[in-house]
């Protein structure tokens, strides 16, 4: 080539295919169309969703949370398995608004790669709208970035954005809380999207077979199990009973999470014989060598969603979630704080 004579580059030349963004665009579309629901004004393709607040709220309150999932996601890479890392990244935002009494309404995901692979993007994109039908919000949007040397091939990042309204006299933030209250512990699928920077670190030290049978199910749907959406069954009972507060519990696990509602005043006391630690924690517990505090600090421990309700109102609380479909357990109680005292004392 002589000198003077002109490269022609493209932009697949530099790593971005941009024939395969438009694939992916259209294989989700059909997936996204099944999430819409009254509101959407327009959806997927534009340069923004449109959404407009349902008249049914009289002073409508919106409530906005973002997440990611996490390391979870190297596990994923791991197994090569990419088909509900979607359904944890519409839980871990909606979940989040949700204590605060709102409806999640719409939902928009990021997609980060190096290289796009058309095949396991839309595995991701079909957990995400799935995750959004389960939350009963719509799909209405999202980006795909492809970054050549960003990502190894492979690989990518997921991070998700909810918005919800709530109607602004029925927003939950604590201040009703009263010692006395109960505590109730709804179950988790698993170990959510938290901790999993530990549970690899036990993995790589326990080395197990991640195809094994653990308790009836291969260990890595175990650990894959996506995170549960306690939305529809939360605001069904919300419906019927005053409650006071709510609680996700994501990183930080019970110990640190519970706090984030209460009064400085108050403390929550858990017994953890309550419950049963499930399996999948006994086992990170024990080829981890991890203590108690850690336990509590890290994961979840079996319980996803804490709900507090008055002394009066808990058996019926009880007995909805349990008609619902939740597993439910009566986990602790509110009191006054000594002073000193930790805002979430496990007994």
């Amino acid at each position: 080539m002589s000198s003077n004579s002109k490269v022609s580059l493209s932009y697949r030349d530099a790593g971005v295919d941009i024939d395969a963004g438009d694939a992916l665009v259209e294989a989700i579309k059909p997936f996204a169309k099944r999430t819409m629901r009254e509101g959407v004004l327009a959806g997927i393709g534009g340069f923004g969703a449109l959404f407009e607040v349902s008249k049914k709220f009289r002073e409508p309150v919106l409530v906005s949370g973002t997440d990611g999932v996490g390391t979870k996601l190297k596990l994923a890479f791991h197994l090569n398995r990419h088909d509900t890392v979607g359904i944890d990244l519409v839980a871990m935002s909606v979940n989040d608004i949700l204590v605060q009494g709102a409806e999640p309404l719409f939902f928009l995901d990021y997609f980060a790669c190096g290289r796009l692979d058309v095949a396991s993007a839309t595995d991701v994109i079909k957990g995400i709208a799935a995750g959004c039908e389960q939350a009963g919000c719509a799909l209405i949007g999202g980006e795909t970035a492809e970054m050549p040397s960003m990502y190894p091939d492979g690989e990518y990042d997921l991070a998700g954005f909810a918005v919800g309204a709530v109607e602004k006299s029925k927003i939950i933030d604590g201040k009703k809380i009263r010692p006395g209250d109960v505590v109730l512990g709804l179950a988790s699928s698993g170990a959510h999207s938290n901790g999993y920077s530990l549970v690899r670190k036990i993995i790589e030290v326990a080395k197990p077979d991640l195809h094994a049978d653990f308790h009836g199910r291969p260990l890595a749907d175990v650990l894959l199990a996506p995170t549960r959406i306690y939305v529809k069954p939360l605001l069904a009972l919300m419906e019927k009973i005053d409650v006071h507060g709510m609680v996700h519990i994501t990183g930080g696990g019970l110990v640190e999470n519970i706090p984030r509602v209460l009064q400085p005043n108050l403390t929550a006391v858990l017994h953890k014989d309550a419950w049963t630690l499930p399996p999948l924690f006994q086992w990170l517990q024990k080829h981890g060598g991890v203590a108690d505090d850690e336990m509590h600090r890290v994961f979840n421990c079996g319980i996803g969603m804490t709900v507090i309700v008055s002394a009066a109102n808990a058996d019926q609380a009880e007995a909805e979630l349990k008609r619902l479909g939740e597993t439910v357990y009566r986990i602790g109680e509110i009191r006054e704080r000594a002073e000193g005292q930790a805002q979430t004392v496990v007994v």
